[in-house]
């Protein structure tokens, strides 16, 4: 999941309405029988929202994939709508309260189950053999049915440059060999010695899904997680477990000491200037890194808290919406667009990890000789999706709260115990959700 696509995760009952004149249009039509919008011999409409209108390398793809789609058959007819991002989320969810959603959305990975459970999506049923050869994290499930599914993903990894790493007598970790949080801080207390202010960009400067998705994985490492996974009825022993106090108590002590700050920039201009010695952060800013620093630079795996380093996974991912009267044309265009060519397009047009090892495999950037090869290896070893619950995003803003308390010099164990109380309190009036 790209840093800058994780600003905004609304629940059903969280959003606020827009103007339905921003999104309405675009989610009428697409009848069976109704001709396509050029009218051109009965094509069915296939109405398509996508969140990419900044990013115009990712709609450069998408306008392929739907101009060779649509050149492939004369029985549908996609038609897209790109939206702004910041303005998305909202635009579903009053689309949604209208009965007026299109029938292909796009989605990030951790809202997928709450808009299965809301009732938005429909079961994907693709072919298995597509959404098995995917990772992991680019399925999106709810309830063990598969609702979504993304041509790409993205990882954390900590930045480093070789030359100073040598300079200060630092072991250089692998995917097999992680550091240890105590090697790892270690390494951080040397790197501060040696004149470092604060030597790690954590990335706290940042708001939002990134907090989850950069910490939560701690966590897990740690032996701890946001929700007790097994039932999904409580966070109580996981969240406030032993493990997950452990973690926020390190996180605490690397602000307190110095380690690290909440005063830098959001992005990796700080590493780029050799003014931290080690970035916390991902593959969207990985070329200007490399631009920066050259062959001198390392992407390594984070920190072993005790049970295997762990990232967070999932991305943007398509589903079909439920009330579609084009499902098969939505599904037809959907297999059509998870071919290998489109997916290494994607991953080296924007700079996102391919979701299958053939996609990978002939990508430039990401290919065995690639030089962003490592986020590949991140990726298949420790990604775990955030928790599959329509919660989440109560699970979300209350992780991001008590972890902005605790770096504030808040009691770890009391800033826990209340995102407990808040995230069962949330899933209780919900009866569950389902679970």
């Amino acid at each position: 999941m790209r840093r800058n696509s994780l600003t905004l995760i609304v629940s059903g009952a969280l959003a606020t309405t827009l103007g339905l004149t921003a999104c309405g249009q675009a989610g009428q039509g697409g009848s069976e029988g109704d001709e396509a919008a050029g009218g051109d011999g009965g094509a069915t409409t296939v109405t398509m929202w996508t969140h990419s209108a900044g990013n115009p390398a990712e709609l450069e793809v998408y306008e392929r994939i739907i101009s060779e789609f649509n050149a492939s058959q004369d029985q549908y007819e996609v038609v897209q709508e790109a939206f702004p991002q910041g303005a998305y989320n909202d635009a579903v969810v009053a689309a949604a309260a209208a009965g007026d959603l299109p029938c292909l959305i796009d989605m990030d990975g951790p809202i997928v189950p709450n808009w299965a459970w809301a009732g938005y999506l429909q079961p994907l049923d693709l072919p298995t053999e597509i959404t098995d050869a995917l990772l992991p994290s680019a399925v999106g499930e709810y309830q063990g049915e598969i609702y979504s599914a993304g041509y790409w993903d993205a990882a954390l990894s900590v930045f480093a440059r070789q030359s100073v790493l040598e300079a200060n007598d630092i072991r250089i970790p692998t995917v097999q060999d992680p550091w240890t949080i105590e090697e790892f801080t270690s390494a951080l207390e040397t790197l501060k010695a040696a004149g470092y202010e604060t030597p790690l960009d954590i990335g706290a400067e940042d708001t939002g899904e990134w907090w989850p998705y950069a910490y939560s994985p701690f966590l897990q490492s740690a032996g701890g997680d946001l929700i007790d996974r097994d039932s999904m009825l409580t966070a109580d022993g996981a969240l406030n477990s032993e493990g997950s106090v452990a973690a926020m108590t390190w996180f605490q002590e690397a602000f307190e000491n110095g380690l690290t700050s909440a005063n830098g920039t959001i992005g990796n201009q700080e590493f780029n200037d050799d003014a931290v010695a080690l970035s916390y952060t991902g593959v969207w800013n990985a070329m200007d890194s490399l631009e920066a620093v050259g062959e001198d630079l390392l992407i390594l795996p984070p920190p072993d808290f005790g049970n295997g380093p762990a990232i967070g996974g999932g991305s943007w991912q398509w589903g079909i919406s439920a009330d579609c009267p084009a499902a098969d044309g939505a599904r037809a265009y959907l297999e059509f667009s998870f071919a290998d060519e489109y997916i290494t397009e994607f991953a080296d047009n924007q700079v996102v990890i391919p979701a299958t090892a053939t996609a990978a495999e002939a990508s430039q950037l990401f290919g065995p000789d690639g030089d962003l090869r490592p986020f590949v290896e991140l990726s298949e070893n420790f990604a775990i999706v955030r928790p599959e619950t329509p919660a989440y995003p109560v699970i979300s803003s209350s992780f991001e709260k008590a972890a902005k308390d605790i770096m504030n010099g808040a009691d770890v164990n009391d800033a826990l115990d209340g995102a407990v109380t808040e995230i069962d309190a949330n899933i209780s009036s919900n009866d569950g959700y389902g679970f």
